[in-house]
């Protein structure tokens, strides 16, 4: 596996400053959508977030710090110091974020001793100007010895263009071919089950903060790697709680913004804990993926705390399909993220399933199997009248989806679709991904666009869904956790 920073290619601009002095507020301005999120809660964020820009036809790259803070204040300053240490060695030039309505303060002169041992060009950023008063008080910062602060109102947008000229003035020109994203893989499990050391492990690393403190992450952070020479994009996302669980503000942004990273990945990597496996909230989380149609991969993480030996992993494989009866089709990598073991087969298993849902099946060989199938086992009848299946393609693909034209869609029962499914899977494979299958009665038209893909994600045919899994099942008070 080798390491690439994301988006690479393009010049790296670093945001860094204090606490809540506007740093992602300015991050999304420049990317032109809210991606890092924005609270009033100091220390929002904490990883490093990337983000990709243009300006006057060139090209950028901008990374979003968590806020620098004297050290020994709060249990992540020393990580979060460390994601910023990072992020200014690899940046091009700094924007140093100060507030312009706090006015100058100790804390902006301790950073900016830090900054200027980077060696890199720093333009001063007074923040939240966005009146004359303030912009007249903006001159105290020039007791930092930065030269002449940029004004700017990040909010507003006032001032940004001035400031993106300077950045250019002293960007340099390096501009290589932007990588492709690859494999979109979201990596998605309650908290503190080990999905940003997962990420550090496959990366290399210290790309996420890592902390026994569950809700560490926060915002969506994609990285890209390669692997066996194909680009993989990795998205790692807060830990989903149960929603009684789920605290306003922040934490309720970052579950919100894991949904939408599940929504744009080709596979969820299912992250749970051998020291707590397979918990009511495991399930309900791998069944949002299955609900997404994702490709899914069961990922046992923290095995070095299993008993040494091959026995003690088939219990637990056997284990997860007792409890994971939806999702039979899921493959189950065992890793330890700690021990960075088990990489290799997990991200292959990914690479398989990723290959497995762009597969199309020839309509000749689906409507074979499928014709085999009905003269095995006919559908039942219903009030003296037979579901008849007169012809079956494959319209589109991520994930791999079938539409039956039939005489009457419905006379179709769950359990002959669920028939029709497995019947396909033992066929053609489609292991780690779903199916979506979709009945469309005789005359009907089907939902298809003039691009070949259905504009539905489930089709119910009298209010039973008719594509993907079953749902998880609904958890028990005493599984909870």
């Amino acid at each position: 596996m080798s390491k690439q920073t994301p988006t690479a290619g393009a010049p790296l601009v670093a945001i860094v400053g204090r606490p809540n002095v506007g740093k992602s507020s300015l991050f999304n301005r420049l990317v032109g959508r809210r991606q890092a999120l924005v609270e009033d809660e100091p220390g929002t964020t904490r990883d490093r977030v990337y983000g990709e820009a243009e300006w006057r036809g060139r090209d950028y790259r901008v990374v979003d710090t968590g806020g620098l803070e004297a050290e020994g204040e709060g249990p992540f300053s020393p990580l979060v110091r460390r994601q910023i240490e990072l992020a200014m060695a690899e940046a091009d030039v700094l924007l140093f974020v100060v507030d312009g309505r706090d006015g100058l303060t100790a804390a902006d002169q301790e950073i900016s001793e830090i900054l200027r041992r980077s060696d890199k060009p720093i333009l001063l950023v007074a923040n939240k100007v966005d009146n004359l008063r303030r912009l007249s008080d903006a001159s105290q910062f020039y007791e930092l010895g930065l030269g002449e602060p940029l004004t700017v109102s990040a909010y507003h947008g006032d001032g940004v263009a001035d400031m993106l000229d300077e950045v250019f003035a002293v960007l340099p020109e390096r501009q290589q071919p932007p990588t492709p994203p690859g494999l979109r893989l979201a990596i998605i499990g309650r908290p503190n089950v080990g999905k940003s050391a997962l990420l550090n492990a496959i990366a290399g690393d210290e790309r996420m903060i890592v902390s026994d403190i569950p809700g560490t992450t926060r915002d969506v952070v994609d990285t890209t790697v390669r692997f066996d020479g194909q680009p993989l994009t990795l998205l790692d996302t807060a830990g989903i709680r149960r929603s009684g669980r789920i605290e306003r503000g922040v934490e309720k942004h970052s579950v919100l913004r894991a949904k939408r990273a599940l929504e744009r990945a080709d596979v969820a990597l299912c992250v749970m804990d051998a020291g707590e496996p397979v918990t009511a909230q495991d399930a309900h989380i791998i069944g949002m993926a299955d609900e997404m149609q994702t490709g899914i991969v069961l990922v046992m993480n923290k095995v070095d705390l299993l008993e040494p030996g091959e026995e003690s992993r088939q219990e637990m494989a056997a284990l997860v399909r007792s409890r994971l009866k939806f999702v039979p089709w899921a493959p189950l990598a065992f890793v330890s993220a700690k021990e960075r073991s088990g990489l290799t087969g997990l991200l292959r298993r990914a690479l398989a399933v990723g290959a497995q849902r762009e597969r199309r099946i020839p309509t000749a060989e689906l409507n074979a199997v499928v014709r085999r199938a009905v003269t095995e086992h006919a559908p039942r009848s219903v009030q003296g009248r037979r579901l008849k299946l007169l012809y079956v393609t494959q319209a589109e693909v991520r994930p791999p989806t079938l539409v039956f034209f039939v005489n009457d869609a419905t006379l179709l029962h769950f359990a002959y679709l669920r028939y029709l499914e497995n019947r396909i899977r033992d066929a053609f494979g489609f292991e780690g991904t779903a199916i979506r299958l979709m009945f469309k009665s005789r005359g009907e038209t089907p939902d298809i666009d003039a691009h070949g893909r259905t504009g539905e994600h489930r089709k119910a045919v009298g209010g039973r869904p008719t594509g993907g899994s079953r749902r998880a099942p609904r958890p028990r008070k005493a599984d909870a956790g």
